[in-house]
């Protein structure tokens, strides 16, 4: 798969609430914040749409640096309300995509990565991700599965004419908010791809003990 191929949207403007408020998009890794982590695993998108609050700003500005020239293109959006949920994330950041779509930009790429900023051993899911986009190319939606049955709905690829109308169809963001991502999925041909290992590329952060497996640590005071 090639830049032309696929956009992402980022889910990066939860609560963080078993976090004490800490923005697990500012969390550091090995140097890097969790959002710079998932960036750079889908660097390979013609666009990326962040979900998020304006303070992720300075952190995309430097991702942008780090690729210059060429894409991808990054957009900042907002789910409306705030905290509205990660469905109702998707689709701003699909409204952020149609958006720059009419401002001028080349036609929409055929496929939409859909990640949460929070999966730190996320690096190689989108490939995995593409690959089997391209295997089944008659599903609108390709999710992984890990080895103990779990589907993460929050790091899979979809068709973006078949995901761009089920959001049309459950009423845009306002009419997904605090609806479950699995209800906005619902409708779309399916193909799971079955990940070797229980929690492989998925495992997210929730709490500072999750943290702590990853050797991130609480900010200081």
């Amino acid at each position: 798969m090639t830049a032309a191929d696929f956009d992402a949207v980022v889910l990066a403007g939860g609560r963080s609430s078993r976090l004490g408020g800490s923005p697990k998009a500012l969390l550091q890794l090995k140097g890097a914040t969790l959002l710079r982590h998932t960036l750079e695993a889908v660097r390979g998108a013609r666009r990326i749409a962040v979900v998020g609050p304006d303070d992720l700003v300075e952190e995309m500005d430097a991702f942008r640096r780090s690729v210059a020239p060429g894409p991808p293109r990054l957009l900042l959006t907002r789910e409306d309300p705030p905290f509205s949920g990660p469905a109702a994330g998707i689709a701003a950041g699909m409204n952020a995509l149609a958006a720059d779509d009419d401002g001028g930009a080349p036609d929409p790429a055929p496929l939409t990565l859909l990640f949460a900023c929070d999966m730190p051993l996320l690096a190689g899911l989108p490939e995995l991700l593409l690959e089997g986009a391209a295997r089944a190319p008659e599903a609108q939606l390709w999710i992984p599965v890990d080895a103990d049955g779990r589907r993460q709905q929050l790091a899979c690829c979809a068709g973006r004419a078949a995901l761009a109308a089920a959001v049309q169809q459950s009423g845009g963001a306002a009419g997904l908010a605090g609806q479950p991502v699995r209800k906005l999925l619902a409708g779309l041909s399916t193909v799971e791809l079955r990940l070797e290992r229980a929690g492989s590329h998925t495992s997210d952060v929730d709490t500072w003990q999750d943290a702590g497996r990853f050797g991130i640590a609480r900010p200081a005071p």
